[in-house]
């Protein structure tokens, strides 16, 4: 058996343990759950210039500030919670991406009232994968920061009011939230997510 530490993992881990068990565990399964999908939204948002090692690290700050990214409590923060967070040491004290978060549960609020779900919107952006190589690998994975439906994904968003949602950054979180598996072909957890996106599909 492949022990952890030989492991063959995508190209952007780094080895440290906390960035391999993301990889491992979380990392490209398909995720339906409205609030962590609020919430790797908003973290995508606060990575904008940093490193998602720097955004792990400080998740758990990040929920106990943002009350689990449950986007309901988030709407009816005000500019006293602002404050408050930006003495928040155990989070990106970045008054714009704190007022972007709130702003973004507010529309969160407004999508799942129309749409009924959260889930439901983001995965009709699933990426269509067909005219890729059957073999993915790490070169190929390198090229890739955007795609037509992230692009679509983002206009749709702004559209509505959202904020940090560029095309790159929706991206990125399309990989993370499994609405593509981008894990290179050789990487030991490869087929597992692929397993999982086709027991979502046939789950409906």
């Amino acid at each position: 058996m492949v022990t952890p530490a030989e492991a063959v993992r995508c190209f952007w881990c780094d080895g440290s343990e906390i960035l391999n068990d993301y990889h491992d565990k979380e990392w490209g399964y398909p995720v339906t759950d409205e609030y962590r999908l609020f919430e790797k939204i908003s973290l995508e948002g606060f990575q904008s210039g940093l490193s998602w090692l720097t955004i792990l690290k400080k998740r758990e700050g990040f929920r106990e500030a943002f009350a689990g990214f449950d986007f309901h409590k988030v709407a009816h923060y005000t500019e006293r919670d602002v404050e408050r967070l930006l003495q928040n040491e155990n989070i990106v004290r970045h008054p714009g991406k704190i007022e972007a978060t709130i702003n973004n549960a507010k529309r969160a609020v407004a999508l799942q009232k129309e749409i009924g779900s959260l889930a439901v919107y983001f995965w009709r952006f699933e990426v269509d994968v067909s005219a890729r190589p059957e073999r993915v690998t790490a070169d190929f994975l390198k090229t890739l920061t955007r795609c037509p439906e992230s692009i679509a994904l983002s206009k749709d968003l702004k559209k509505r009011g959202w904020k940090f949602v560029g095309p790159t950054t929706m991206y990125a979180f399309m990989q993370a939230m499994g609405l593509v598996n981008d894990h290179q072909h050789n990487c030991h957890v490869y087929q597992t997510v692929k397993k999982s996106r086709l027991a979502l599909v046939s789950t409906g």
